[in-house]
C-alpha cells in the first residue's frame, strides 16, 4: 500500500516524523489493518486552520497514495500534547473531496 501522511505544521520543527516512517514500514499501530505501507508523501497541513490539507491530500493521491493518514501530531497532539482544534474539520473536508475510494487513517502511532 502507498500512503500520504499529513502532519501538523506547528510541530514540524520538533519532530522529524521518524515514528511515522517506522510504523508505516512495519505495518504497526494505525497500519495494523493495512499492513506495511510505503510513504510516498509527507506534507504539512499548511498551517492553521489546515486549509491546504485538501489540496495536498489530492496531490498525494494523484501521485499514487491509496491511503491518506493524519499524523498523530494532528489527532493526538504528539509531541506537544495539544491536538489540532481543527482536526475533525480537516478530516471531513479531505474525506468529502477524496470520496470513499481512498482510505483515511485518523492517526499514525
Amino acid at each position: 500500500m502507498k500512503v500520504g501522511i499529513i502532519r501538523c505544521q506547528q510541530t514540524e520543527d520538533m519532530c522529524p516524523g521518524t515514528a511515522d516512517f517506522i510504523v508505516a514500514k512495519k505495518g504497526t499501530f494505525a497500519f495494523k489493518e493495512t499492513g506495511p505501507a510505503e510513504i510516498i508523501g509527507f506534507v504539512t497541513c499548511g498551517g492553521c486552520p489546515g486549509k491546504k490539507a485538501v489540496s495536498r491530500a489530492m496531490m498525494m493521491v494523484e501521485r499514487g497514495a491509496e491511503i491518506i493518514a493524519f499524523a498523530s501530531c494532528i489527532t493526538k497532539g504528539n509531541p506537544i500534547g495539544f491536538p489540532c482544534p481543527n482536526a475533525q474539520k480537516i478530516k471531513e473536508a479531505v474525506t468529502k473531496k477524496l470520496g470513499k475510494e481512498i482510505r483515511i487513517l485518523d492517526y499514525t502511532h
